[in-house]
């Protein structure tokens, strides 16, 4: 490593803490990541102590412990979670420490696995942490999902490099898409921030009924949940935190109606779902519903998360990313939603958020669910937008205004 990667990391380390999670004196924090990412896990640490942490907790995972499990192990073991880990992330939640959760996994992990163990171990985890995810959905702590280069993610995305030369392709890429690459990272995303609220407010003034999706295999309206509200890059704890939950941040968002999806839409880049890279998504909607459902790769992977419950055939998020973000300059498919879902136009389906309906935090979710909101124990962004893929949005009266044009904001 570098001097000046090492440099590099040590403000990736402090944006994490400073901006990411924005830790408060006297928080907690609680840090979920994998072995490859223990450097990057003890600068965090000391950038938290630094911040006024009281306690920093680390928990580490093994991604190939994990596939070994789900080769190995007796079937029924896998619908059992931890209790111990469950607990500590609902106690994290219910106490307002913040949660930072970097991943650094191989997007094609679980090749090769039965994907009926996968979808075991899947839904047994989601069940155990939905206290947690609902608190989460919620905005009710601090949380933060990034990424960190390890050797077998570097290796997929740049599989024509030596091991090493992969690895430090994937960090430079990955510190200029989070711009932390710069002198003063934390002052680069408060102008940032700034910038996409002014966006999100401004979709927000226009009341749009739905956007229009048109591009080669798509042809999609997505209607807009009543009250809905548009989300720019950051969120705000029931305290007032700003917070950016994922980084990096490069969209606008907000929340379908549940009901109110017709047309079909081709994906444009391949998803990463349950360790397994599935390519050449197809949908096609009818009264919100994913009626049929088709990928030239990984098809069963995604169709056993479509059937995750009744709601996860439904949208839960709508997203709006022009193509010259960081994220798309850096010309790199990540094969990571963190990252790519930063880099083009994405629907979600599954749960919506609740920031994303006008006072949504003390809705109830009957409440959301008459606005259109959608409830489930999946959420899954996946990549519909590029150069090729134009949007409207689509005002009651059925005028229309150009919101993105060759993928390039057109307002």
């Amino acid at each position: 490593m570098t001097t000046d990667l090492e440099g590099h990391l040590d403000r990736y380390a402090a944006l994490l803490v400073r901006v990411g999670v924005n830790l408060q004196p006297g928080q907690r924090l609680l840090v979920s990541t994998d072995v490859t990412c223990a450097p990057l896990a003890r600068l965090v640490t000391r950038h938290a102590y630094d911040a006024g942490a009281p306690l920093v907790n680390v928990v580490f995972t093994d991604a190939p412990s994990t596939r070994v499990r789900l080769a190995h192990a007796a079937p029924e073991s896998l619908d059992h979670f931890p209790e111990w880990r469950a607990a500590l992330w609902r106690e994290t939640a219910e106490r307002g420490d913040a949660f930072l959760h970097v991943t650094s996994e191989d997007p094609a992990l679980l090749d090769g696995i039965d994907p009926a163990r996968v979808d075991r171990e899947r839904l047994a985890r989601q069940q155990a942490l939905r206290p947690f995810s609902e608190l989460l959905r919620r905005n009710a702590f601090a949380w933060c999902r990034a990424a960190a280069p390890s050797t077998a993610w570097a290796a997929r995305v740049f599989p024509h490099l030596r091991a090493d030369e992969a690895v430090a392709r994937l960090w430079s890429d990955v510190l200029e898409a989070c711009r932390a690459d710069v002198s003063d990272p934390v002052a680069a995303w408060r102008a940032h921030l700034a910038e996409l609220e002014g966006r999100a407010d401004e979709l927000g003034a226009r009341r749009y009924g739905a956007l229009h999706f048109r591009g080669p295999g798509t042809d999609l309206t997505v209607g807009l949940a009543d009250t809905h509200v548009w989300v720019g890059g950051a969120a705000r704890t029931p305290g007032g935190v700003r917070i950016v939950p994922n980084l990096p941040a490069e969209e606008v968002f907000t929340a379908p109606h549940r009901a109110r999806v017709e047309g079909v839409v081709r994906a444009t880049r391949p998803l990463s779902l349950s360790g397994v890279l599935v390519e050449g998504i197809e949908l096609r909607f009818e009264a919100g519903r994913i009626v049929e459902a088709r990928a030239t790769r990984g098809e069963e992977v995604l169709l056993r998360a479509l059937d995750s419950d009744d709601g996860a055939r439904y949208l839960g998020e709508v997203a709006l990313v022009p193509v010259t973000s960081a994220v798309a300059r850096t010309g790199t498919l990540f094969l990571d939603s963190v990252y790519d879902e930063n880099a083009a136009c994405h629907l979600a389906f599954g749960a919506s958020y609740r920031e994303n309906f006008a006072g949504g935090e003390a809705l109830s979710d009957e409440e959301v669910a008459s606005l259109g909101g959608n409830d489930s124990v999946t959420h899954v962004d996946f990549m519909i937008g590029g150069e090729h893929v134009d949007v409207d949005g689509v005002r009651e009266g059925g005028a229309r205004d150009p919101l993105m044009r060759g993928g390039v904001w057109a307002f």
